[in-house]
């Protein structure tokens, strides 16, 4: 009986709203975009628009490349050439694939030069490394999280520190993982990934792009300054991201009698919009792009436009181990870790990030 009503509890989720304004010296919209580090979908949406800029089609077409490496052992990582190639000239991500957080390992390298390890009981033990038990073990500790700073190993490769752990990875434990990689250089010279993991597995990818034009489609009323909504005045910013949930997924919205699959139709007030342009992004795509992407769509109102608001969102990786910074993430029921901005034609916008049971409150 206990199983099934922990089978029929809804889990926990979080969702903070908040509003501001760009041009406020406090705005913290660049800071939100690049501590979200492992992204998997980026999608936007822009009313009473049916064709994109030529400088916001070129972002979306640029969001790429990004690699995958199969069976890349994790000391590659810690090597002076890597460190000294990638790490300290740019920003380096990466993320296993092909892992469940919640019951395999899984790695994360963050652009601050911090590796994140999730390792099972068992690895942990065998691996002899320091970490800390992971914050949603409950009571029998099954999973540990390690944190190995890359930029301090370099100082000082003689050290004991740098020699247990690249015994440990190269002897001990030697682990394996199939990785996503991507990397924004800070340089003009830039060597390539695909030239520097030659020896294994790489390919490289460039992100799914979708672009569609929706017609008559019935968007929510909003005000910028009412961010709880307004009964006859205003939707609030909590009914905006269930329907854009709903228009990303391409659920019907009329709440037809004979539509058995889903009765969600759009909050009140609305109106109709001719077309509205949403271009949705996938792959492993960087918080530098999706920054630029965030950039131009606030400039969408430099000249007058029909569409009083647009929106950009943006999906993290279920099965990374952090969610925002070093904040440790987990799946549970769910495994998300979003955001999405609503802009205004005034520079204000709503900021709304949500997380689901296994995370700490968003920044």
């Amino acid at each position: 009986m206990a199983t099934l009503r922990n089978l029929r509890e809804v889990p926990r989720h979080l969702l903070v709203c908040e509003k501001s304004n760009f041009g406020h010296e406090k705005s913290r919209h660049r800071q939100l975009v690049e501590t979200h580090y492992h992204n998997y979908r980026v999608s936007f949406l822009i009313p009473e628009c049916g064709i994109l800029s030529k400088e916001l089609k070129s972002l979306v077409m640029e969001t790429g490349p990004y690699y995958s490496v199969k069976n890349l052992p994790l000391h590659e990582f810690i090597s002076q050439e890597f460190i000294n190639t990638f790490v300290k000239k740019g920003a380096c991500y990466a993320l296993t694939y092909n892992t469940n957080i919640d019951e395999d390992n899984t790695v994360a390298l963050l652009p601050n030069g911090k590796l994140i390890l999730s390792l099972d009981k068992d690895t942990y033990e065998e691996t002899g490394l320091q970490g800390r038990p992971s914050q949603y073990s409950g009571r029998k500790v099954m999973k540990f999280i390690v944190s190995i700073n890359l930029m301090d190993l370099s100082l000082n490769p003689d050290s004991k520190n740098y020699k247990r752990i690249s015994w440990s990875f190269k002897e001990k434990k030697p682990l394996k993982f199939d990785f996503l990689l991507a990397w924004h250089p800070t340089g003009a010279e830039e060597p390539t990934m695909m030239s520097y993991f030659s020896s294994y597995q790489i390919q490289e990818h460039q992100p799914k792009i979708a672009l569609s034009v929706l017609t008559d489609l019935q968007c929510p009323a909003l005000q910028s300054h009412v961010l709880q909504g307004e009964p006859e005045v205003a939707c609030s910013a909590q009914e905006l991201l269930d329907w854009l949930g709903a228009v990303f997924s391409h659920v019907s919205l009329n709440n037809e009698p004979n539509n058995f699959i889903s009765t969600y139709c759009c909050p009140q007030p609305s109106a109709i919009v001719a077309k509205a342009y949403l271009c949705t992004i996938t792959g492993f795509l960087l918080p530098e792009k999706i920054g630029l992407l965030l950039e131009q769509l606030r400039h969408y109102f430099d000249e007058p436009k029909l569409a009083p608001w647009v929106s950009l969102s943006v999906q993290g990786f279920a099965d990374s181990p952090v969610s925002w910074r070093e904040n440790e993430h987990g799946f549970r029921k769910g495994g998300e870790h979003l955001y999405n901005f609503v802009i205004f034609n005034n520079q204000d916008y709503w900021l709304q990030m949500a997380v689901g049971a296994n995370d700490d409150c968003p920044p």
